[in-house]
């Protein structure tokens, strides 16, 4: 059987200090990269999703109620939407961009992508990368990315549960993958919003580990 390990949404705006900062993000960033050191012989893929919003509608809120609209967060190509410095991505294989134009909670909705190329200088004008150049016609979704390696199973792990990662593990069930989430490698927003996530864990059958479990 071949997995991946999925890393949700660990960007700086989600941590402490960001627009929409989770407690104990940077922890799990740190506690992801510790993990990843030990285990990443073990996945066949490691991938990471980002909030890589452009235009993203009624996303953006001047009065949010953090439910379907939120302050503004993770604006593509700004140091808020990059990946936290505590995650070491030495071993990432590719990154997935999500809600250019669109809530993108899930990062089964995100197209592989290159943002390290933001901002950079290209062509014989010297002209910079624009943040919707990230991703290109080209660009392969999640699913396709996963399908095309004939992966079958992911862990999940990263920011928030309760939020993006739920919505990737519902996407992930329903596209028939064997699915697994770290529990000390998530962090969420409520205490009661991530219980009724685990609950709903629970009755799609996702497997939930500890660390001691691995």
């Amino acid at each position: 059987m071949a997995q991946a390990l999925i890393i949700v949404d660990v960007q700086q705006d989600f941590c402490e200090g960001g627009a929409l900062a989770v407690e104990g993000g940077a922890r799990v960033a740190s506690e992801i990269s510790e993990f990843l050191e030990d285990s990443y012989p073990e996945y066949d893929a490691v991938l990471t999703t980002q909030d890589w919003h452009i235009e993203p509608g009624g996303h953006f809120s001047e009065t949010p109620d953090f439910s379907t609209s939120w302050p503004v967060h993770c604006v593509a190509g700004t140091p808020g939407a990059e990946l936290h410095p505590n995650l070491d991505t030495e071993h990432v294989d590719a990154h997935f961009l999500k809600g250019l134009y669109s809530d993108g909670y899930s990062g089964f909705e995100g197209l592989q992508g290159t943002p390290e190329k933001v901002g950079s200088l290209e062509g014989e004008n010297g002209t910079k990368v624009e943040p919707a150049a990230a991703v290109s016609e080209t660009s392969l979704d999640l699913h396709a990315w996963l399908d095309a390696r004939d992966i079958d199973a992911v862990t999940i792990v990263g920011i928030a549960t309760d939020h993006c990662v739920r919505a990737t593990i519902m996407d992930a069930v329903e596209n028939d993958y064997r699915v697994r989430v770290i529990r000390e490698l998530t962090v969420g927003v409520s205490e009661d919003s991530v219980t009724e996530a685990y609950r709903e864990f629970d009755a799609a059958d996702v497997e939930v580990l500890s660390l001691e479990d691995l």
